[in-house]
């Protein structure tokens, strides 16, 4: 395979799984398209043109020819300049790595991440809540997350790259969708009468029981195991925490119980003070989950090797 091809394979599978649904991404990239046609000359040269064709800000090739063909990868949740370091001396033992494929993002897709959480608008939208209160909720929460990262050395894993010349990739959103997707139908279609319920069934998969065995499996973070579910709302995508004020509106549209990778203290509170369960399954277990399903997919005939807290689980 060549870089092009799994990068431009993770942005259409992540497309397909958004939880918005493909219109509304379809009409997203319309509207962005639509702003670069209007912009005056001088300011499209800034512009970046992969928003035209992807949606997800936080999912990029970030060092590499795109037409370099493509073997052998390494893949881990955060793939940072110790990383990359071992990615060089696996191949100076005789271990090939061609690229490095990162989850989380760095580089130019750690500065845009922001850019990626106004989709929470769109699910929120799916879910009951009206759209201008959704949009109005998260407006504050992402120019949040923008003032953080601003300040943020965000290119040292791909300065660390370019050095040693080893390609690099992040594929963020897209795995998010996958892992987003895969519990929401599973959720829709089990019987969840308890929170127990949804425990169970999260321990039977292959990546949540794994996370048991290293101290990190799934656990309830508001209310308790004999708790009636409720309607299952999985929220595991849009860049980053949202608002803590989305549980008053998850509340009010009819959600009993939020499943989520992880959650702040803040978050937590106001999920208990509008009686809302929150499932936490796991943050790396959960990125794990959404990168195995994510592979399977867009990579074929490619030597897969797992580190930075990832494990390779396939279901091929």
């Amino acid at each position: 395979m060549k870089i092009k091809d799994i990068y431009k394979s993770a942005v259409e599978r992540g497309i397909e799984l958004d939880p918005r649904g493909k219109a509304e991404v379809e009409a997203e990239l319309k509207r962005v398209k639509k702003d670069f046609d209007e912009l005056k000359e001088d300011k499209k040269k800034d512009f970046d043109k992969e928003r035209l064709t992807n949606p997800y800000a936080d999912t990029r090739i970030l060092y590499g020819e795109p037409d370099r063909d493509i073997k052998a990868v390494l893949v881990g949740i955060d793939m940072e300049v110790g990383e990359v370091l071992l990615a060089d001396r696996l191949r100076n033992s005789g271990k090939p790595v061609d690229l490095i494929i990162s989850h989380h993002p760095e580089g130019r897709a750690m500065a845009a991440l922001y850019e990626v959480m106004d989709m929470q608008s769109g699910i929120l939208l799916k879910y009951g809540v009206p759209i201008n209160v959704a949009e109005d909720i998260m407006a504050e929460r992402i120019q949040e997350v923008e003032r953080r990262l601003l300040p943020a050395n965000h290119t040292r894993a791909i300065d660390a790259a370019r050095l040693l010349d080893i390609p690099f990739m992040c594929i963020h959103t897209p795995s998010d969708n996958a892992v987003a997707d895969y519990l929401q139908k599973i959720f829709d279609d089990k019987k969840t009468d308890t929170v127990s319920d949804i425990i169970d069934i999260l321990k039977e998969i292959p990546e949540y029981k794994d996370a048991i065995n290293e101290k990190a499996g799934p656990k309830v973070f508001v209310g308790s195991e004999k708790r009636r579910a409720g309607k299952v709302f999985v929220d595991m995508t849009g860049g980053t925490g949202g608002s803590k004020n989305i549980f008053e509106k998850l509340s009010n549209a009819g959600i009993g119980t939020v499943v989520g990778m992880h959650i702040s203290e803040d978050h937590r509170k106001e999920a208990e003070k509008h009686h809302v369960n929150v499932v936490i399954a796991g943050h790396m277990s959960s990125d794990n989950l959404g990168m195995n399903l994510l592979l399977d997919n867009i990579l074929k005939g490619v030597d897969i090797t797992a580190t930075s807290g990832f494990r390779r689980f396939s279901r091929k």
